[in-house]
């Protein structure tokens, strides 16, 4: 599990990553699945889609104990990566989730997140403190439906 981060007072960057051995389509397919993220994702209490997994989608998800979150897919790239966007008031909070190939059975699982505004370096750390987990957590889940 690897972490970059750029910190500054309006501007916060982290990238997450795990290697593993699952098949990217099925990484794939499992993040397609929005509905189904708070199985693996405990940082979800209720989540749901307004449309497709496609670009401009709208969807609004509720962390455990928080108000819900109104984010939008703004890049869907089948395989690869989608980024989903959500605004805080004046802060926007963006996530790139990316499968990059290895080669012969190896994936990287990559989270990338950027907080832009006002308390970025306060609460960009916040929403990205789980990433680890999660990404173990979907890793395993994947080598699972690999299997």
């Amino acid at each position: 599990m690897g972490v970059i981060a750029v910190n500054h007072e309006e501007t916060w960057r982290a990238e997450y990553g795990i290697e593993t051995s699952a098949n990217p389509n099925v990484v794939w397919s499992i993040f397609q699945d929005v509905r189904g993220w708070k199985t693996w994702n405990t940082g979800i209490e209720h989540i749901e889609i307004d449309g497709p997994f496609a670009t401009g989608t709208w969807f609004t998800m509720k962390p455990p104990g928080q108000e819900t979150l109104r984010s939008r897919l703004i890049e869907v790239r089948e395989n690869q990566c989608f980024v989903d966007e959500t605004n805080v008031g004046p802060l926007t909070i963006t996530v790139a989730h990316r499968i990059e190939s290895l080669g012969v059975g190896r994936t990287r699982i990559v989270y990338a997140a950027q907080a832009n505004g006002p308390g970025a370096a306060e609460i960009g750390p916040a929403v990205a403190s789980d990433f680890p987990e999660v990404l173990a957590a979907l890793a395993k889940l994947a080598e699972t439906r690999s299997a």
